[in-house]
């Protein structure tokens, strides 16, 4: 402990000995100093540009995860940059206190974009997550007249939709939720994709249903094709606010502005968060019609930096890249090629996987490595990924990715399970 601590002390003091500290001194200090919520891989990244980012030693590696799809638009794009410098020479923070010359304009766009009347923006994922949930209590209690303290949310196993206290209560991930009771009361959880078991889980209590449309922490699972469509029946019948959790399948990374429209399916609340951000800075929000975002009013709801000028020069630029720019075409396109060539390896090293747009979800051959230890050996052949659980690892390269990089990772898969395969 104690020569880490001095090496933190003297790198931050601005004297690294005469040299920037290496990846082994930048991971031992982080094991260190820093709390073990995460396990991340041993890269220590530096410097990062569209689908590739560099190591503090100079290798590069190509960027098949792009910050869990906060990062759709590639490392420092230069559409996002110029927004965010241009905003930052002018106020970047004025609290929701007033009214900033951002904030409007960015409202409405994202509004405008998924046909929607109002947006209620807050800057983390699970904040969005939060917000749909208070705000489906109070439409249950103001509006469809649900007693007090009364009101239940139906939500689907294996779901991810955060880690704060109350999200992690309705979690079926051991790690998530285990040591962090009591639990927050009020959701019901049904098997994801299962229609039926939602509308048996509904009764006069329920405010709404909270839905992934893909589920991208469990390995990304893409539901039945009816499924959306039905629970958009079951919701409508029984006086239910519909609720989809876009935070890590919206804004381009399925191909669509909304992965809802796989299933021609329009829920009563979208939440957004990651690349609306546009890996500048976090930014969420929950958009709806008025008769829904309309129970919150005054001192109900809020956030300090929810809806900042800096926020909102980003996020309207992501409004327009995504409805002027090519992003969307790339994913559909690029997508065809990632889910043709990873079906190629299915029975060969990889029990199965599945794709939408530029987001997969690979199973690997338990018997060959888990999720982890692939992870490592595709960052040894140059391409980060990210595993989940057991021997699952998702891809979502960045939107921008070229054809030509997209194939080179692939290859690089091939030959880790060629040499998985091989005992090496």
């Amino acid at each position: 402990m104690g020569s880490t601590q001095n090496l933190g002390q003297r790198y931050s003091a601005g004297d690294p000995g005469g040299e920037e500290l290496s990846s082994t001194d930048h991971i031992a200090l982080a094991r260190a100093r820093s709390a073990h919520n995460y396990s991340p891989l041993p890269v220590v990244i530096a410097e990062g540009q569209g689908a590739w980012v560099t190591d503090v030693e100079g290798r590069r590696y190509l960027d098949c995860l792009a910050g869990y799809s906060a990062m759709n638009f590639g490392h420092r794009n230069p559409d996002l940059l110029e927004a965010a410098h241009r905003q930052l020479d002018r106020v970047t923070l004025t609290s929701r206190a007033f009214y900033n010359d951002q904030f409007g304009p960015w409202v409405s766009a994202l509004a405008d974009m998924v046909g929607k009347e109002k947006v209620l923006p807050m800057n983390t994922g699970a904040e969005a997550v939060e917000t749909g949930i208070k705000v489906a209590r109070k439409w249950a209690y103001e509006v469809k007249g649900v007693p007090e303290n009364e009101a239940t949310i139906v939500v689907a196993g294996a779901n991810f939709h955060g880690r704060t206290t109350t999200i992690i209560s309705f979690s079926s991930d051991p790690e998530a939720r285990t040591g962090f009771g009591p639990y927050t009361p009020g959701f019901r959880t049904v098997p994801y994709g299962d229609a039926a078991a939602i509308e048996e889980a509904i009764d006069h209590t329920t405010a709404a249903v909270l839905i992934e449309p893909v589920q991208g922490e469990a390995g990304v699972v893409v539901p039945p094709q009816d499924f959306l469509p039905r629970v958009r029946e079951v919701c409508d019948r029984e006086r239910v606010l519909f609720i989809a959790d876009e935070v890590q399948s919206g804004l381009g990374r399925t191909g669509t502005v909304r992965a809802c429209e796989h299933s021609g399916v329009v829920p009563d609340a979208y939440l957004f968060g990651k690349a609306l951000g546009g890996g500048v800075l976090p930014v969420s929000a929950m958009v709806a019609d008025e008769d829904v975002l309309g129970v919150i009013r005054p001192g109900q709801h809020g956030s300090t930096f929810g809806g900042n000028p800096l926020a909102g020069a980003v996020g309207r630029t992501v409004v327009r890249m995504l409805t002027e720019g090519p992003y969307l075409e790339n994913a559909r396109r690029l997508g065809e090629v990632l889910g043709r060539r990873l079906k190629e390896f299915v029975g060969d090293g990889v029990v199965s996987a599945r794709s939408i747009g530029l987001w997969a979800g690979v199973d690997v051959d338990p018997s060959l490595a888990s999720g982890k230890e692939l992870c490592r050996r595709l960052a040894e052949h140059g391409v980060l990924v990210k595993d989940t659980h057991g021997s699952t690892v998702r891809m979502s390269p960045p939107l921008v990715i070229s054809e030509e990089d997209l194939n080179w990772g692939l290859d690089r898969f091939a030959e880790v399970i060629g040499e998985l395969r091989a005992g090496r």
